[in-house]
């Protein structure tokens, strides 16, 4: 009986065991492709992201903006800030998190913006 115990716990360590490892290979997996992707953004976009808590791709799915169009933030940010108004019923939470993605956009659209100059300003050879 001692026997076939031991044996189902030597089992079940097993299976937890290589489920524990798939699982640590599949985070660094990921790991890896998160900082390849923040390498390829830009030093200043990823420390955008680090100050204001939210991607670039989270503030524009919060806002549902496909493309950096200073027009469309503003528009969906103005919609979006007055559902959410705690006075009509909203969620101060998803306001704030309305307002957060508005600046992390700002920010991303200044980004880009000191890039096309320095691009512009770059003699041609």
């Amino acid at each position: 009986m001692a026997k076939y115990l031991a044996q189902i716990i030597v089992m079940g360590v097993q299976v937890v065991g290589r489920a524990f490892a798939r699982a640590l290979r599949q985070e660094f997996a990921a790991s890896r492709a998160a900082a390849d992707a923040r390498g390829r953004t830009g030093h200043q976009s990823a420390a955008a992201s680090n100050l204001s808590g939210l991607s670039l791709q989270e503030a524009q799915q919060i806002l549902n903006v496909s493309k950096l169009s200073p027009e469309e933030i503003q528009k969906n940010y103005e919609h979006l800030f007055k559902v959410n108004d705690k006075s009509v019923g909203g969620s101060f939470y998803l306001q704030s998190k309305v307002v957060r993605a508005k600046e992390r956009l700002e920010e991303e659209l200044k980004i880009q913006t000191q890039e096309e100059t320095e691009q512009a300003q770059k003699p041609k050879t």
